[in-house]
């Protein structure tokens, strides 16, 4: 099997990048170890940055993301017992759209399969070889025989333990990482959502977060401590410490309850590899990078990283042109480390170190109340969640 760009992974940004190279002329294989099914349902991130959803509108497949996301004009910061509204508009001019990355899914995979675009699923990449031979080419299995996909350009969009990043020479590769003493514990429960806007809590008892899913559904998240059991935490367990840190000193909000649906463990990390190409095989997304959710980081820079692809490929494809491609790693690189630096500024700054004690909780008191009280501080928040700005 032979075609101009392999990519590894069906999720949202291998999904991306192949659509893109479609609207260009370029073809393109996506091979991907799951099911349809097991893709399509997978539960990801859910905010969508201004730019990614104008780039998913622009490349006509953004249509049941407007008719059925939900349009965020800001978040609401919760401290000391206070509630601070960030007004997206007011400080940066843009939004967000709550829209889950399922969904991006599931609109990306009906669209390349209109298209004629070949999606393998249940075929697993098995190794990358010949990257610095200018005819790399992939080998995987789909359950009954092993197969080789033969290309110009090998894009690994497989995860972070997928075989993309392991496939580069040690002797090049640098890594970054740093693992947060705390997890997040996460709910999805079918009652609607207890406010308008995504609310960020910070409390003596540990982070909170309230999202949603859709008008009925609601996604929620605790802080636990790393290695936490979800068997460990029963529904009233959960909706009594939600209730808890969510409040506000006057009592005047009230969290709606309902059947809990899912539960769910996310370990808290920052992890970085450098750099995110070698030869003929280029990484994006979490194969090259890791983001502690709390900033909404990760699917949006997975996102950025295919679109700059995108525009490198159709350079190369159209007149040879190899100047983006060579750029492609710092260029994407600039952008995650803004996007590290923020999430870790976001976690850091919501959640009690475990380690810590009195002093180091005033400090994100502190830091808190400068947001509330600064146009400027409140700005910089305001840019860097709705987009990161130029880099």
């Amino acid at each position: 099997m032979r075609t101009r760009v392999g990519i590894i992974g069906a999720g949202p940004a291998g999904l991306l990048l192949s659509h893109l190279l479609h609207l260009q002329g370029i073809e393109s294989v996506v091979l991907e170890a799951r099911s349809r099914d097991y893709v399509e349902r997978r539960q990801r991130a859910g905010v969508v940055e201004h730019a990614v959803a104008e780039t998913l509108r622009g490349a006509g497949v953004g249509g049941r993301m407007d008719r059925e996301g939900l349009v965020h004009h800001g978040i609401e910061l919760r401290f000391d017992g206070r509630a601070h509204h960030l007004d997206f508009p007011d400080l940066c001019g843009r939004e967000v759209v709550i829209y889950a990355q399922t969904e991006i899914v599931k609109d990306l995979i009906a669209r390349r399969l209109a298209d004629g675009g070949k999606i393998l699923f249940e075929s697993r990449a098995t190794a990358i070889e010949d990257i610095d031979a200018g005819s790399p080419h992939v080998r995987f299995t789909d359950g009954a025989a092993e197969q080789v996909l033969e290309c110009d350009i090998v894009v690994a969009c497989d995860g972070f333990h997928g075989i993309g990043r392991a496939s580069l020479p040690a002797e090049v590769v640098r890594t970054f990482d740093k693992v947060y003493p705390f997890s997040w514990l996460g709910i999805l429960a079918d009652v609607p959502p207890s406010c308008d806007e995504l609310i960020y809590a910070h409390s003596d008892r540990g982070f909170a977060l309230h999202s949603m899913r859709s008008e009925q559904v609601s996604r929620l998240y605790l802080q636990v401590p790393n290695g936490t059991d979800t068997a460990e935490w029963s529904d009233e367990r959960i909706w009594d410490e939600l209730t808890a840190r969510f409040a506000l000193a006057d009592g005047s909000w009230e969290l709606k309850r309902g059947p809990i649906t899912d539960k769910s463990i996310t370990p808290m990390r920052s992890f970085v590899t450098e750099p995110m190409r070698h030869g003929s095989l280029f990484l994006a997304g979490d194969a090259a990078h890791i983001v502690p959710p709390t900033g909404a980081k990760g699917l949006n820079l997975a996102m950025h990283d295919v679109m700059l692809l995108a525009e490198a490929l159709t350079a190369w494809d159209r007149d040879g042109s190899t100047t983006l491609l060579d750029s492609y790693s710092d260029d994407a690189l600039r952008r995650v480390w803004r996007a590290e630096h923020f999430s870790y500024r976001m976690t850091t700054m919501l959640h009690p170190d475990p380690q810590g004690g009195d002093f180091e909780r005033r400090l994100q008191i502190s830091d808190l109340d400068r947001i509330a009280a600064s146009r400027a501080a409140a700005t910089e928040i305001a840019e860097n969640y709705t987009g990161l700005p130029q880099v």
